[in-house]
């Protein structure tokens, strides 16, 4: 019940931030909205509500992941950028496995995301017993399951860490 809870209040909050027109309809809207999609998927989003009450987990999210996305993100745009301009540039694609240390679904969800946004990479598979991720990769500069978890994650997953776990 509180992440339905949850789930309604942040759903009304970012209608009115993102939607807000002064008028009692665009409310009334925003308000059923926020209703059945928080009574549809609320125990989808959040399992365990209390967590969400620590700021610190809002602080590394805000100042220091979104940051280092960003920055990834720009780096591998200018790479595949690169590519694309100079056919020399190899292009050796394939799959790599890579290992995380991530136990919640939250955190492996934004760990797989985060890799898919950044260009060139892209999460395929999850292997949540074995905490294992498959990632196509446009380019392999590593085949070994510990390199290339420090080369694709090893940015993002400390983050997460602190986040999430």
């Amino acid at each position: 019940m509180k992440s339905r809870v949850l789930l309604f209040l942040t759903a009304f909050l970012a209608w009115t931030v993102l939607n807000w027109v002064p008028d009692w309809q665009h409310l009334v809207v925003g308000l059923l909205v926020a209703v059945f999609v928080a009574w549809l998927t609320g125990d989808l989003f959040v399992k365990q509500p209390h967590m969400l009450s620590r700021p610190s987990r809002y602080f590394y999210f805000v100042f220091y992941y979104v940051p280092v996305l960003i920055w990834e993100c720009l780096k591998a745009n200018l790479d595949v950028a690169l590519r694309v301009i100079n056919p020399k540039l190899p292009i050796r694609p394939g799959i790599v496995k890579i290992q995380t240390s991530l136990k919640s679904d939250t955190g492996l969800t934004f760990l797989a995301n985060s890799i898919t946004l950044t260009p060139g990479t892209m999460s395929v598979d999850i292997d949540r017993d074995r905490g294992l991720l498959y990632i196509h990769w446009i380019d392999v500069k590593a085949t070994d399951v510990e390199a290339a978890s420090a080369r694709i994650a090893g940015r993002f997953e400390p983050i997460f860490k602190k986040i999430f776990e």
